[in-house]
């Protein structure tokens, strides 16, 4: 494969002498949280850094505007690296804080960590792109900006548009609690909205003259629970009230609206689910005298593992080893688990892992691969490129362990140093891999070997209709 240390040492070298200026870029993403498809801010400052760096930009990729393509190089191989920007609502965090505060009321946060994943993303390219101008390799280095990952699914409007379909082989990571080469499949999604139509009246005076499209949203929920005994154990639905109608009761609502994700370790399986959902929506639409206008606004599909790839990967993380904490990294940490998490918390947190890792603050050591495959009850768009190229991931430990996804404690910690070891330890993991396949081109050829057995007769079938735009996302009566 490669001449002993030489690829590792070469772009950790590019990696560290670059992380600065990508751990400020990860703070400046995590102090200006946007929601999906509105990331233009944080576009803004990755396109301008990475054009500093020598990068060709393409903006609005795929007709997605917070979408962007960043080139270094020329013909094959193609490593597409993938990064994310977007944030959560509602989850607005003072940075350090050790109880709930919002920096923001009613703010968003970054509680998945994407601020890192995009920094630390475009880090791996650019070092990456340092050792193919050193050492004059062929090759093309592709960041891919993607936003929506958290709802609506930017990558798989960009696969759609077909943005990935010359990649060779494409890298990801992820956040997390562990050091980790993520080995597992994930679950297929589809995004849905119910907009329901009725007509408003007094709801005193003349009741009878109104149809209420808030009663027919309850109705469906309460049908869409009554589903969940007969599907199978695998899938999830999960829903939110998106609009009520108002805050006026002596109204009747005219109009309200949920928003469902339904998930299935398989699309067709999801989509399955979704036609049953459906179904429910217009029997409630039938009780209350109403109408329903049923909009896909985003969807994933299950990710396609490679072994071939991970193997790589995993070589690459074991040869760097963990981040190195220090104490104060261990000391903030121990205070936020003393403060605000439950040793049930802590041990569901890593229920799938090794139990041992419970005891410990923050994770200093790399997981074996496992023995076997399984399905993380997840969903991410990266799904839907592996279904285009080989695609391989890594976790690295930005947070202390039992901190959930999705909470004000990882947004508490998402720009403290601790997360910035973890974020550089992905750059260099990604770029010692993606030099790996330069260097060896019969790693890409086992790696697309590997995927074409994997799919057989299959096909990538976009799960977002090529009707649906991302505007579809908006919040709007339709």
């Amino acid at each position: 494969m490669r001449n002993d240390h030489l690829a590792l040492d070469e772009v950790s070298r590019h990696v560290d002498a670059k992380a600065s200026v990508y751990c400020a870029l990860s703070d400046r993403i995590w102090a200006m949280p946007e929601l999906a498809f509105e990331e233009h801010q944080s576009v803004a400052e990755q396109c301008a850094i990475l054009e500093r760096e020598g990068f060709r930009i393409t903006r609005n990729a795929g007709d997605v505007p917070t979408a962007f393509v960043a080139e270094y190089g020329e013909g094959g191989p193609v490593i597409g690296i993938l990064g994310e920007y977007d944030a959560l609502p509602e989850l607005s965090q003072v940075s350090g804080a050790l109880k709930q505060e919002p920096l923001t009321r009613g703010g968003s946060g970054h509680g998945c960590g994407h601020n890192l994943l995009g920094a630390g993303s475009a880090l791996a390219a650019a070092a990456l792109k340092e050792a193919l101008s050193a050492e004059g390799i062929a090759g093309t280095v592709r960041y891919y900006g993607c936003p929506a990952e958290e709802n609506g699914g930017g990558k798989t409007y960009m696969a759609r548009a077909g943005l990935f379909d010359d990649v060779d082989v494409a890298f990801c990571w992820h956040p997390n609690v562990v050091n980790e080469v993520h080995a597992t499949s994930s679950l297929a999604e589809i995004q849905v909205y119910f907009r329901f139509h009725g007509r408003a009246t007094h709801a005193a005076m003349s009741p009878h003259m109104g149809r209420s499209a808030l009663d027919a949203v309850e109705l469906m929920n309460v049908g869409v629970n009554y589903m969940r005994e007969h599907m199978p154990s695998d899938a999830r639905v999960h829903y939110a009230v998106t609009n009520t109608g108002g805050d006026a009761p002596n109204t009747v609502q005219a109009y309200a609206e949920s928003f469902y994700s339904i998930r299935s370790p398989l699309l067709p399986d999801a989509q399955k689910l979704v036609a049953r959902v459906r179904k429910i929506a217009e029997g409630a639409a039938m009780m209350t005298e109403t109408s329903v206008v049923v909009q896909i606004a985003g969807g994933s599909s299950n990710i396609i593992p490679n072994n071939v790839l991970q193997e790589v990967m995993y070589d690459n993380m074991s040869r760097i080893g963990p981040p190195r904490f220090d104490e104060a990294d261990i000391t903030f940490a121990q205070k936020l688990r003393e403060a605000s998490m439950t040793v049930d918390g802590i041990f569901a947190n890593i229920a799938h892992r090794q139990p041992s890792l419970g005891s410990k603050i923050l994770h200093d050591d790399v997981l074996a691969l496992p023995a076997r495959e399984e399905v993380e009850m997840g969903t991410t768009d990266v799904g839907d490129v592996s279904w285009i190229a080989p695609t391989v991931q890594c976790h690295t430990a930005c947070y202390a362990i039992g901190t959930e996804f999705h909470t004000w404690q990882m947004v508490t910690q998402g720009n403290l140093p601790a997360a910035h070891k973890g974020m550089v330890l992905a750059a260099r993991v990604i770029a010692a891999s993606a030099a790996d396949c330069l260097r060896n081109p019969t790693i890409i050829a086992r790696a697309k070997a590997e995927l074409e057995n994997r799919l057989g007769t299959h096909t990538y079938d976009c799960p977002i209709p090529p009707d649906v735009t991302p505007d579809h996302l908006r919040k709007k009566p339709a």
